[in-house]
């Protein structure tokens, strides 16, 4: 049996998301900046898929900015927003738990001259919102928060971040930006922008069975930040470059296939998740649940004291079941998780810690046999003292 337990990391991309692809690959490709027939019909493409995720998140299309994926979209928004108002204060405000495209962004702009403030999270994952409004002054320009963590699936209370902003913010009288990664949530969790007082939200095609390469910037209206990418003018001067139209037509049709289906397919990943974690926690002993109780219906990550991660991944491999020990953008570096050990997780739990990340797809026959091949897995590696 094949098990595809990594979703968090890529999906598999819907058979019509496919097909959308083919399409203007093979007879409507089209560059969408030409002016003649086959132009006009690429860039009618563009238009649909932008319809499609502004509709999905209750925002206009003209506040959708085409990118190549989460990351240049973190990095649109983080540097965009920074060199737009160093004018009018240079402090950045995350958290210690944040991507590697923010964490990474965060650190180059502290060799810029901004100062930036890296708040704490409690074991859950959850920011802590005293210290977060303890930071913010008259030199705060941006915060920077992800929706849901990649890692541990932890919720952030996005609507208080934003009601803390914007009280702080009448009090000085400087504004202050509110960004989100929302990457892990989008088409997971409702997301409601208007109604959550952001002002710039990152998403992923990849994470949602569309393709990669494509991804998405919202920017509120009449907001201004300087563009990432120069050249040609393309997504309104804010990121030049030939747009990936197969990508993005791909991704507009996964982000309809989801929200079409949206309360079923949640429903199957909730039910999936719950059997899994039940079946571990009766079978396996010496284990550590990380992610909450109330995080993302789509990731479950738990600890296996006295086994490694890594020897515990790759035994699952030979069962042809795929998990992750953590984030796949900095899986291949060395260290321990940021996120893990921010939670306050020992050295032993951080080490045998795998996420288990869900989609639509998955099936509680699926779980089942998991639960059998996991438990002979760490049973083995306990007995021959893996962990060492």
């Amino acid at each position: 049996m094949f098990v595809y337990l990594d979703n968090s990391a890529t999906t598999r991309p819907y058979d019509a998301v496919i097909a959308e692809m083919a399409r203007y690959m093979e007879t409507d490709y089209g560059n969408p900046s030409s002016l003649h027939r086959m132009g006009i019909t690429a860039e009618k493409a563009l238009k649909a898929a932008r319809k499609s995720i502004s509709s999905s998140i209750g925002v206009r299309d003209v506040e959708i900015y085409f990118t190549s994926g989460g990351t240049e979209a973190d990095n649109t928004a983080l540097f965009g927003a920074a060199q737009a108002r160093k004018r009018r204060g240079n402090k950045i405000i995350t958290s210690v738990i944040e991507h590697p495209a923010i964490l990474e962004s965060c650190k180059y702009l502290e060799t810029l001259g901004f100062h930036v403030e890296y708040i704490p999270v409690n074991s859950e994952g959850i920011i802590d919102l005293p210290a977060l409004s303890n930071a913010i002054d008259n030199q705060t320009i941006l915060i920077t928060m992800m929706h849901v963590n990649n890692e541990l699936g932890s919720i952030q209370p996005i609507t208080e971040i934003a009601q803390l902003k914007n009280n702080i913010m009448k009090k000085t009288g400087s504004e202050v930006l509110l960004h989100t990664d929302a990457v892990q949530s989008f088409a997971k969790i409702p997301i409601r922008i208007k109604e959550s007082g952001i002002d710039m939200l990152s998403v992923s095609s990849h994470k949602i069975h569309g393709p990669k390469g494509a991804g998405a910037l919202y920017i509120r209206n009449n907001l201004n930040i300087h563009p990432y990418l120069y050249g040609g003018g393309q997504e309104r001067g804010l990121r030049s470059g030939t747009e990936n139209v197969p990508a993005i037509a791909g991704f507009g049709k996964a982000v309809d296939l989801c929200m079409m289906n949206y309360d079923n397919r949640i429903e199957k990943m909730k039910t999936v998740k719950n059997y899994l974690a039940k079946g571990i926690s009766s079978e396996i002993r010496d284990i550590r649940f990380n992610s909450p109780k109330d995080s993302s219906p789509a990731i479950l990550n738990v600890s296996f004291i006295g086994v490694r991660g890594e020897v515990l991944l790759h035994s699952l491999e030979q069962s042809d079941i795929y998990v992750s020990t953590g984030s796949a953008c900095s899986s291949r570096k060395k260290g321990q998780s940021h996120v893990l050990k921010a939670i306050g997780l020992s050295d032993a739990e951080i080490e045998g810690a795998i996420r288990f990340s869900f989609s639509e797809f998955n099936t509680i026959d699926e779980m089942d046999y998991v639960l059998v091949q996991l438990k002979n897995s760490v049973e083995k590696f306990r007995k021959l003292g893996s962990f060492r």
